[in-house]
């Protein structure tokens, strides 16, 4: 005995499709809106027009021959060091701000006090988790920045 294929069979097979088309969708879309964090930058045509001033700045910031690391210190504080060409700097003034890559959290701002030996130390506490970290530090006139992934 053979079964015939109607209309019947071609409606669920369709409906089944199409419902499980759209299931996926409406999850997708639901997982990307909820998971951005914002704008990566206000006005992407006036950033272009910046680009080429970022990269000056870039080289003559490694021209300085200066070093700026930051990592988790104890009690939830950050640790930077800074050095000028191997050499430890002691009168620079680092400040920072911690932001959180989804956006989920304020941003925390950051400043430093001098451990001696060009070490370190944040005033403020920056809960765990992963944060993205724009140091500037300054000394002898000069300035540097730095944008670091914590994680």
């Amino acid at each position: 005995m053979t079964r015939t294929f109607t209309g019947r069979h071609i409606t669920i097979i369709l409906v089944a499709f199409f419902g499980v088309v759209m299931v996926v969708n409406f999850t997708m879309a639901y997982f990307a809106s909820a998971t951005f964090g914002g704008l990566v930058v206000e006005n992407s045509y006036v950033a272009s027009q910046k680009y080429n001033g970022w990269l000056e700045q870039a080289r003559e910031q490694k021209a300085l021959g200066w070093s700026l690391d930051i990592a988790r210190g104890g009690k939830d504080r950050l640790e930077a060091r800074m050095a000028s060409e191997g050499q430890p700097l002691t009168d620079a003034h680092i400040v920072a701000t911690a932001r959180h890559p989804l956006g989920r959290l304020p941003d925390v701002t950051l400043r430093f006090r001098s451990l001696g030996d060009g070490r370190y130390e944040s005033l403020e506490t920056l809960p765990a988790g992963r944060w993205i970290v724009h140091l500037q530090a300054q000394a002898h006139g000069r300035e540097i920045k730095r944008i670091v992934d914590l994680s």
